[in-house]
């Protein structure tokens, strides 16, 4: 999973990304509420895990904002406050599930993992990704289509896992890039180009349908109803 941490305490926020990046979560952090609302818009977040207190804007307003985008982010909201009203009007602002400050690291990874189980991809089960005769088996690292096998190299891997995960979604060439490349620097949008042109010859063999529509001026779509 892809965890971004939304924390003022830049201290905390080091300590949970350590603990989490043990576990081998990709992990991100930011210290201001305004920023971290445009990461997540981004899509590109299995979960996000965010502080209620920020400056910019608070955890609730960035759960507000989440859901009315329509991502399907977990969310799971960080507070010092524990009365019962608290947790109910973080819960109705979006959030999935409520930690109260001070926690324990073994509490929050527990949660964390509960949320990744809640929230895989809705086109497969956890460990396969399938639009029409394309599917990723993720535990196996194997992709194909149909009978055919897809040899893939680690960047066109993410590149059609991400559009798997996102079937049916426009993905504009910025999102991409930010999953794709996210620990790359100095790489150009123009790269996505390049690299769906690779993936299409690897997936498309004569006389299929090319699964992966380019939204012109936007970006591409993985469309299911076109394998």
């Amino acid at each position: 999973m892809r965890i971004l941490i939304i924390e003022d305490d830049a201290r905390l926020a080091r300590l949970i990304a350590r603990v989490l990046e043990e576990e081998h979560y990709a992990v991100d952090t930011c210290n201001d509420g305004t920023e971290g609302l445009d990461l997540v818009l981004r899509g590109i977040y299995d979960v996000a895990i965010i502080d209620w207190m920020l400056p910019g804007r608070d955890g609730p307003a960035i759960c507000r904002a989440v859901r009315a985008a329509r991502l399907p982010t977990a969310i799971l909201l960080l507070t010092a406050r524990g009365q019962l009203e608290d947790r109910v009007a973080g819960l109705d602002s979006g959030a999935d599930d409520y930690l109260v400050k001070p926690f324990a690291f073994e509490e929050l990874l527990a949660r964390v993992r509960a949320l990744g189980r809640r929230f895989t991809p809705a086109n497969g089960d956890a460990g396969e990704l399938r639009a029409g005769e394309i599917v990723v088996d993720t535990r196996a690292h194997v992709a194909r289509r149909g009978s055919r096998s897809l040899d893939l190299t680690a960047t066109e891997w993410r590149l059609l896992e991400y559009l798997l995960r996102n079937s049916g979604q426009t993905l504009t060439r910025q999102q991409i890039l930010d999953y794709v490349w996210s620990y790359e620097r100095d790489v150009q949008p123009s790269m996505v180009d390049v690299y769906v042109s690779y993936l299409r010859r690897k997936l498309n063999a004569p006389g299929e349908a090319d699964p992966i529509i380019t939204v012109r001026g936007v970006g591409y779509r993985m469309e299911s109803t076109r394998v």
